[in-house]
């Protein structure tokens, strides 16, 4: 039997930083890239925040939910948590296992450590598959996406939707992140592919790969996986939610 690529509890960093805030603790995520850029922000206190307090292109997007959602990277629940009050049946799946304890603690009634390389759902088993939060950066690098984009395609129906929020990488003016656009492309990567991980305490995830993508480029990358964009979800900055449905 195949291995699951859940976090061993040693790497679980992210997950930690949620139980801690969970826990009541006032503390920031440190997030490291590969050429050494350092952000410390406070996110954690984002991943448990509530409708009010979400972007508008999040609130956009619930409008589109439909039938059973799954939630890909669900972190400590808050769009899950929010579509279950709704009364959607919801999954929410993330790789950290401390995220999914969080998630039960708040009392998500279907929440499973598992990967997005990992799912394993029967054929035509959801009919909205939720990226939210910037989760489309999991699909980590365009051949990667596009495999995994098929995947969902054969667990969802037929009329199902993908919700998927990510960054336009071209949008910043920051030197630092520029010069590593220019770094990515001499290495023949997409100017958004970037590695990163997370550090809390001790602790420190492994390398992931994060994508993020143009509007441009999320066309070309979603071309030939059954999957076409609908429309787009604009924030008036780099951030947007892409609605993406089935091809016929």
């Amino acid at each position: 039997m195949r291995k699951l690529r859940t976090v061993e509890p040693e790497r679980d960093a992210f997950g930690r930083e949620l139980l801690a805030c969970y826990n009541g603790q006032d503390i920031c995520e440190i997030v490291e890239r590969d050429d050494g850029y350092f952000s410390a922000h406070q996110s954690p206190k984002v991943y448990f925040s509530e409708y009010k307090d979400w972007t508008l292109i999040e609130q956009k997007a619930m409008d589109f939910v439909k039938g059973r959602v799954l939630d890909i990277g669900c972190g400590a629940g808050r769009h899950a948590l929010y579509l279950q009050q709704k009364g959607f049946s919801v999954v929410g799946v993330d790789s950290s296992p401390l995220a999914i304890k969080v998630c039960k603690l708040r009392g998500l009634k279907k929440a499973r450590i598992m990967s997005l390389e990992d799912l394993r759902f029967k054929p035509g088993t959801f009919d909205t598959v939720l990226m939210l939060g910037g989760n489309f950066a999991l699909m980590g690098n365009p051949r990667k996406a596009r495999r995994l984009l098929r995947k969902l395609r054969s667990i969802s129906s037929k009329s199902a939707l993908i919700l998927a929020e990510t960054r336009d990488p071209y949008k910043t003016d920051d030197p630092l992140h520029l010069e590593y656009q220019r770094l990515n492309r001499s290495r023949g990567r997409l100017s958004g592919q970037t590695r990163i991980r997370v550090r809390f305490e001790k602790g420190v995830t492994k390398w992931i790969e994060w994508l993020m993508v143009s509007k441009e480029e999320m066309e070309q990358l979603i071309s030939g996986t059954g999957w076409r964009i609908s429309q787009f979800i604009d924030s008036g900055n780099s951030r947007y939610v892409t609605i993406m449905e089935k091809a016929l």
